[in-house]
């Protein structure tokens, strides 16, 4: 991906004026900003973004991106909290996919907490539907 690229998390910009900051480094301003780069991060096969991410009472340690599935679209659904001055959010959203045996659509709703002494947004858990 080139920095002119547009970004896979649908917000219509450049991948380097969205989520390419995020992932060298910058604090994500919202939980929604923070969920879609972590959508991008799965896009993009970064694993140690998506562990940095993480809030460290949920966090696994270590995780496999599983190369056979390819995300196509991310769609958020609702948001509740999460913004610059909140503590906690959640997230509702729906991430379309496709693997070899065929499309898929993944329904989650994760919620987000500021965490650590730079108080930086960090996915804590989230329920999967259907």
């Amino acid at each position: 991906m080139t920095a002119l690229d547009p970004c896979p998390c649908g917000r219509g910009e450049p991948y380097s004026a969205c989520c390419g900051p995020l992932h060298g480094g910058e604090p994500a301003p919202t939980a929604e900003r923070l969920m879609r780069s972590r959508y991008s991060a799965f896009v993009l096969g970064l694993a140690d973004y998506l562990l940095d991410t993480w809030h460290p009472r949920n966090r696994p340690e270590a995780l496999e991106i599983d190369d056979e599935v390819r995300w196509l679209r991310l769609l958020i659904e609702a948001t509740e909290g999460g913004g610059p001055f909140d503590r906690a959010g959640v997230v509702e959203f729906t991430a379309i996919g496709r693997t070899p045996s065929g499309r898929f659509e993944q329904r989650e709703r994760s919620r987000f907490e500021r965490s650590g002494p730079e108080r930086r947004w960090v996915y804590v858990d989230g329920d999967v539907a259907g």
